[in-house]
Order: structure tokens, then C-alpha cells, then sequence
């Protein structure tokens, strides 16, 4: 979600790259603007010095897909989710361990099939009822019974054989089989006594009443479609209350219009999904007040090929051109494609030339492919594919089938993400040069043809978790829909069923390093079945205001990313630049270690042996999201 972040692009895409499931989102956030008022109203940092209220404002060039944490798959939907909602575990500023949520322990029995949570007195509702196991219980068995609430993380339930919460601080899970993710479970947890009034929950959008009940660092207080969604502090949040008063999520279409106003000082942050281009990053850099941040990213870019699409029981829809499912076909097109032009000339940089599914940041899971297995930039050999597939060049130079139709080919283009339609033109070219016609076909909503399977290529993104089985399991055949063009958390219809059984075998090894070597070979199975060419892993470019924010915490703490964290980190812990006295003039990013230090926080240890629970991940260079 993703996010999924995870996860298009995503959903983590944010869906397709609605986060990494994925839209482009690009963020900007207004410090210190004193309430009541308009939801982006300025404020002052004298403001909050004077003890007035302070809100800090989030330009985001991504439109929010649902508030219901069962439905949202982009990568702002899910990253406002984090805000709301606690989970059973969070990963760890620093390191991206799986540290307490919810829960404050958990534990598995000696054959790995029944885990037990215990599930912490201190979390209240905001609307002042205690959350207990009870509610992680009702959240999970929902997901585990009603097909509309598994739309977004139905993966995480599907091998659970029972839920159960025989006290108010204790759930158990008993499992059909070994589940390597149950320290990983991103499913946020709703309370009970709100969500099991909910008629159909595939239609439940979880924005009818307001302040909407949660129990994470911020509370839903408004939202309009488009417009704006708007939350303020939890002031009886566990782990602490946020120092920002409220922080407001509001819709930017233009990227550029948030980069002016943060040069104006109207805007206190600006990055997100796609991110600032090379060309703002480079001009912020030289402004005063200003300090841009650039990390290694969780993300991926890639070109997505649709395989033809079909629900469960094969039932074919949509209008994927016939010539894709020939795999010379879908070869010889990523063949013509040139990251590392893409990398220099898109990114001028700011990404690593793509290669496997995982991003290099993941050090454990990144894959790349052998020597002989990689698909190298060979424009020629890209030729001589197409000829051997019955697509020959006519006396026009296009290259023609059997039947004397043209290979004429549309893809799927964020309208808001300058990448694609900058990777477009490259495309038009070079497949241009082999005689295959390419429509970019840009939009603002990519997700109704997505669902639909109306599209031949798509631009494809989705923002990975510290575990991946979240963008993993978005290409397993039980992620297909029931019912043709209706919402269900597979990315491009992918169905092959080596890739199930590798899926299969990663999801039940619970020893690191051989869950490892089992995730790298699902990579490897994914590359070559041709279906998806990832072609960069963007940096995380962001910039924000130092006179509007004293410190905020990176994930990683060494050189990681601000917006689109794998938790709250960030915007949980955003000093306003007058209330941090500690803050220099220009002030400061803020380390993992001094925000979370002190919290005593402790991982359990697996019953009966010394493996910890925690699923490590590493802090190297970043769904659902």
C-alpha cells in the first residue's frame, strides 16, 4: 500500500504509482499558522512562541483514494492511515526493526502456529474507550471474512485460521501455517464499537462523521474530496502528543505553484511522490532558509506490462493489446529501453539504474540479476526480436503483424508526475526507432483504467516496506479480483504459479537469512517473466523551510527520507522553529536515536529459541504505499 505504500505507488503505489502500491505525490507543509482559519493559512512562528495554536500544512499532488483503512491504497491515503490508526507493531526510526505498537510484546509457540500479543493498557479511543484486543481481534477476523474489507491488506489474513481475544490485553492468532510476517503486520486497527455499524465496508469511505475515532499520534478532524483533509493532535497518544497542533493535507495539482510558495515562506515542506525534479532541487539548494534533503529512497519506478486482465476463476476483461503476451514482444521492448539515460537525463542522479524488484536500500533483499539473465540496453537485438515475433517493418518503417495492424501501443501516465511524462517522450523515441507506435496517455485518475485493464503499459511505483511481503504478494494470484473492473489488491494482474510457491516459501521461513535467499529468487522469477521492467530507484528529494521547522526525525536516522516513512516518525516528532530551543538559527534534522531514545522499547524473543521475533531490516540506502 502498500504504502501498501507497500505502498500504487503502492497505492505504497502510490496505486498505480497510484506508492508504491506507488500517484505522484508532492508535498509542502505550512508551519505555525494560527487557528481558527483556512485550512492553508499562514501563520508565524511569533505565533506559536506566544502559545498560539500551530498547524503545519501538507501540499500533496496526490489525490486521497479512501480514509478507510480497508480501502486505501495510495501511498497519501495509507501514509494519513499511519497517523490515525496504531498497528500491532512499528518499525524503528533508526533501524527499521519491528518495534512496539499496540502491542508491547509478542510471542510465538514452539511449532510457530499460534502467536500472542500483549496488547497495552495505555490506548485510548479518541472518543475516550480504551482500545483493547478486542478490536485488533474484530479488525483482523473482518478482514478474514468479508471480501470488501480485504482489499487493501487481505495478504496479511489470508493464512490465518483463527482471532481471538480472551482478555482485554491479550490477542491471539493461530495460524494454518508459518508466517514469517506476523512482527510486520501493517494492517491498521480499528475500533470495533465504530466500524461494526458499517453497512458495506467496500463502500465505506470513513468520511461521514467527524472528528472520525482513532487512536494514533493525530485525529481526523475534516476532509473535502480534492480539497483537503485536515487532523489535529492526539493529546492522549501513548508514546506522547505531537508538538504541531494540527497538520493539514492539502491537494496541490501543481508542483511547482508548492515549490513557489515554500520560497515564499507560505509552505514549510515540499517533497513527497515523485518528489522535487533535479531542476527544483538544484535552485532550492541556493536559497536562503532553505535546506533540501536528499536520500537514498524506498521506491521504485517501473514500467508496468498489462498481462491480460482476469479475475480468480480466469474470467478475461479489459483491453490489453494481444502482441504483450508474447514475452519476445514484452523483451524486446524493455530492451530498447536505456536506464541509464533514464537515470542521467530524468534524474540527472538523483536515482540508482533499476534492476530487481527490492530497492538497493534493503540491502538483504535487493536483488540483480546474472550476467546472462540481465536485460541489457541492446536496440539492435530488440530488432531482431521483433522480426522472430511476426512484427516486421512495413514500407513505412512501422512494424506490422501478421494480420497488417500496426504495433501501436498506449501507456498509462500519472498526469502529476513530471517522471513519466519526461520518460514518455524517451519512450516514443527509442520505440519509436523500432517501428512501435506509443500513445502517452496522461490523466489525473490512472486508477479506473487500471482496474479496468484497459490500458497496454502503465508507469508503475510502489513504496517498499522494511518487510516486502506486502509488494510481494500483490502479484500472486490470489491478489486478482472477484468480479471484473472492481477494486482488489493485485498491481497489474499477474499470475504465475512458480512465483505462488516461491510466495509460498518466503512467507513461511522464519530464519532471516534463508527467507532472504527465497525473496531473491521471487525477484528473479518476476524479471523473467517479463511483466515488469524497473528502470530507476528514485532518491527521496525533499526541501523544507528552517526558519518553520526546528527538527523532524529521518528514517533511517543515517541519511534517510522525511515524508512517506514506514511509521509516524516524522510528523510526530516536527518541532515548530520557535518552540525548539535547542534548534540553531538554521535549524536542525533531528536523528532517530534523540527521538525515540529513552523509550525502553524492547523486542520479544520467539518462545523456545533465540531468534528474535523483530524481522530485522537495514538501515542502508529507501508503499502500500
Amino acid at each position: 500500500m502498500v504504502t501498501r505504500v507497500p505502498s500504487r505507488e503502492p497505492r505504497q503505489r502510490t496505486r498505480p504509482r497510484l506508492l508504491a502500491r506507488s500517484g505522484a505525490t508532492a508535498l509542502a507543509l505550512v508551519a505555525a499558522s494560527v487557528v481558527p482559519g483556512s485550512p492553508d493559512a499562514p501563520g508565524s512562528a511569533a505565533a506559536h512562541a506566544a502559545g498560539a495554536r500551530t498547524t503545519l500544512t501538507v501540499a500533496v499532488a496526490q489525490s486521497v483514494d479512501s480514509l478507510s483503512p480497508f480501502l486505501a491504497q495510495r501511498l497519501i491515503s495509507t501514509s494519513i492511515h499511519r497517523l490515525m490508526y496504531d498497528y500491532l507493531t512499528n518499525y524503528d526510526a533508526g533501524d527499521q526493526r519491528a518495534v512496539p505498537g499496540l502491542a508491547t510484546a509478542w510471542r510465538s509457540s514452539p511449532d510457530k502456529l499460534t502467536w500472542t500479543y500483549t496488547i497495552r493498557s495505555d490506548s485510548t479511543w479518541s472518543d475516550g474507550r480504551r482500545a483493547t484486543a478486542e478490536d485488533a481481534a474484530w479488525t483482523f477476523n473482518t478482514m478474514m471474512t468479508d471480501e470488501g474489507a480485504a482489499t487493501s491488506n487481505g495478504s496479511f489474513v489470508g493464512n490465518f485460521a483463527k482471532v481471538t481475544a480472551p482478555r482485554a490485553d491479550t490477542l491471539v492468532i493461530r495460524l494454518r501455517k508459518p508466517q514469517a510476517t506476523m512482527a510486520a503486520l501493517d494492517v491498521p486497527i480499528v475500533p470495533r464499537h465504530v466500524w461494526e455499524k458499517v453497512g458495506d465496508l467496500s463502500r465505506f469511505n470513513n468520511d461521514v462523521d467527524f472528528p472520525v475515532v482513532g487512536n494514533g499520534p493525530f485525529v481526523l478532524t475534516d476532509y473535502k474530496v480534492d480539497s483537503f483533509v485536515r487532523l489535529r493532535a492526539n493529546k492522549d497518544f501513548w508514546r506522547g502528543p505531537p508538538k504541531f497542533d494540527e497538520i493539514v493535507f492539502r491537494y496541490y495539482k501543481d508542483q511547482d505553484a508548492a515549490v513557489s510558495a515554500l520560497r515564499k515562506g507560505e509552505v514549510s515542506f515540499v517533497a513527497g511522490s515523485p518528489g522535487l525534479t533535479p531542476a527544483q532541487a538544484a535552485s532550492l539548494e541556493k536559497a536562503p532558509g532553505i535546506r533540501v534533503n536528499d536520500a537514498p529512497g524506498r521506491r521504485f519506478f517501473a514500467l508496468a506490462v498489462n498481462p491480460g486482465a482476469r479475475t480468480k476463476d480466469g474470467t478475461r476483461f479489459g483491453d490489453g493489446h494481444p502482441a504483450l503476451l508474447d514475452r519476445g514482444v514484452r523483451r524486446a521492448l524493455f530492451m530498447a529501453v536505456d536506464r541509464r539515460a533514464i537515470v542521467d537525463k530524468v534524474f540527472r542522479g538523483h536515482a540508482v539504474e533499476g534492476e530487481g524488484y527490492i530497492p538497493p536500500r534493503f540491502a538483504d533483499y535487493f536483488w540483480r540479476p546474472s550476467a546472462g539473465q540481465r536485460i541489457a540496453h541492446d536496440p539492435a537485438g530488440a530488432a531482431a526480436l521483433l522480426d522472430r515475433a511476426g512484427y516486421r517493418r512495413n514500407g513505412e518503417g512501422k512494424r506490422v503483424g501478421e494480420d497488417g495492424r500496426p504495433l501501436d501501443l498506449r501507456i498509462l501516465c500519472h498526469a502529476t508526475d513530471p517522471n513519466d511524462k519526461a520518460v514518455g517522450k524517451y519512450l516514443q523515441e527509442w520505440w519509436g526507432n523500432l517501428g512501435v507506435g506509443l500513445e502517452v496517455d496522461c490523466r489525473d485518475n490512472v486508477s479506473d483504467p487500471w482496474y479496468a485493464g484497459e490500458y497496454d503499459l502503465a508507469f508503475d511505483g510502489w513504496s517498499v516496506n522494511p518487510d516486502p511481503d506486502f509488494v510481494l504478494s500483490i502479484h500472486t494470484c490470489a491478489a486478482l479480483p472477484s468480479r471484473p473492473k472492481e477494486s482488489a489488491a493485485t498491481d497489474n494482474f499477474i499470475c504465475d504459479r512458480l512465483y505462488d510457491r516461491l510466495y509460498a516459501r518466503q512467507l513461511a521461513e522464519y530464519d532471516p537469512a534463508k527467507r532472504a535467499v527465497v525473496v531473491r529468487q521471487l525477484e528473479s522469477r518476476l524479471y523473467d517473466t517479463g511483466y515488469m521492467n524497473v528502470m530507476a530507484y528514485p532518491n527521496a528529494v525533499e526541501a523544507y523551510r528552517t526558519d518553520h521547522i526546528a527538527s523532524i526525525t529521518t528514517m533511517p536516522s543515517a541519511g534517510g527520507n522525511i515524508f512517506g516513512q514506514d511509521g509516524y516518525w516524522s510528523w510526530w516528532s516536527a518541532v515548530p522553529a520557535a518552540g525548539a530551543s535547542a534548534a540553531g538559527p538554521s535549524g536542525s534534522v533531528r536523528s532517530a536515536g534523540s527521538v525515540l531514545g529513552g523509550l525502553g522499547v524492547a523486542v520479544a524473543a520467539l518462545a523456545g529459541g533465540g531468534l528474535l521475533v523483530a524481522l530485522r531490516r537495514r538501515a542502508t540506502a529507501e508503499d502500500r504505499e
